[in-house]
């Protein structure tokens, strides 16, 4: 048994030096739609906070429908970001995907039908913003469901 290094030359060479400190193009290529959801997020943000505060300082000029439809831009480019990272996908993942957001407008449905009929019945009435977060946290629930189905799948 041979304990030795090699004497003979090493055919590829030495190792190259691992290069310490930021590289920012690695960075933005790696990270890259996430940066650019962050940032349309932070402009959705920002536009909706400065319409909010506009119309409610200036309440009977005209152009405060203007204003107040100003954070449907970045919220569209929101849009566009999803649709898009959701066209990247892979097939199992698409169809993952289908099926969960299958699952949250099916369920959305039925609950905020089921809540109209209590409304008629003397319930409070809700607001229509309430619709968008119960369709994003059933389609959260509806992946993390099929996550573990696929993930213990036999």
């Amino acid at each position: 048994m041979r304990t030795e290094p090699p004497t003979a030359p090493i055919a590829y060479g030495p190792a190259p030096a691992a290069q310490t400190g930021f590289i920012p193009i690695s960075t933005w290529i790696n990270y890259k739609s996430q940066i650019q959801f962050g940032l349309a997020i932070l402009a959705y943000l920002m536009i909706l906070v400065g319409s909010v505060i506009t119309v409610t300082a200036n309440p009977d000029v005209d152009w405060r429908y203007v204003v107040a439809a100003l954070p449907i831009l970045p919220a569209g480019i929101v849009v566009w970001l999803t649709v898009r990272a959701l066209s990247r996908l892979d097939e199992v993942q698409k169809r993952m995907q289908m099926q969960a957001i299958g699952f949250a407008l099916a369920s959305t449905a039925l609950i905020t039908f089921g809540y109209g009929f209590l409304e008629g019945a003397g319930m409070p009435h809700l607001n229509w913003t309430w619709v968008l977060p119960l369709i994003t946290a059933l389609w959260g629930l509806g992946l993390g469901a099929l996550a573990l189905r696929y993930r213990f799948r036999r």
